[in-house]
């Protein structure tokens, strides 16, 4: 009796991307960490500082420090400490990647339901990511 499962081309090259773009993210992660208490990049808040707002409420935080909400931390990237971010936002963002590369070779193959729902996902994970839904994920 040969109970062997095999995983499809498809699903392999999903856990292609998953296994190296978490490798890549935590590595992006540990060298901007690195960055940032070096101080080789000048932060926006100063490391020294940050423990004025470590019992602060997060409204506190921002006003005090200056920090936009939403995607405005994106114009900070040049800064120590938002530089960090990139791991993060590679990490989060991983799951619409692989669908991305899937997605095309679910349709070839003629798997439309499931291509659909991949699609579906996608669009339901980038609307959440952009603010849109209004639910102040970011």
């Amino acid at each position: 009796m040969n109970n062997s499962v095999h995983a499809s081309p498809e699903q392999n090259a999903y856990a292609d991307i998953l296994f190296y773009g978490c490798w890549t993210g935590l590595v992006i992660m540990l060298v901007t960490y690195l960055l940032y208490v070096s101080s080789a990049i000048a932060p926006h808040v100063p490391l020294e500082q940050m423990p004025l707002y470590w019992s602060q409420p997060v409204a506190h935080y921002l006003a005090g420090a200056g920090v936009p909400t939403g995607w405005g931390w994106t114009s900070l990237l040049g800064r120590g400490d938002f530089l960090n971010f990139l791991g993060i936002v590679l990490l989060a963002g991983l799951s619409i990647i692989c669908y991305l590369r899937v997605i095309p070779a679910l349709f070839r193959k003629g798997d439309k339901l499931i291509g659909c729902i991949a699609l579906a996902e996608v669009l339901v994970l980038l609307i959440a990511a952009s603010g849109l839904a209004g639910g102040g994920a970011h």
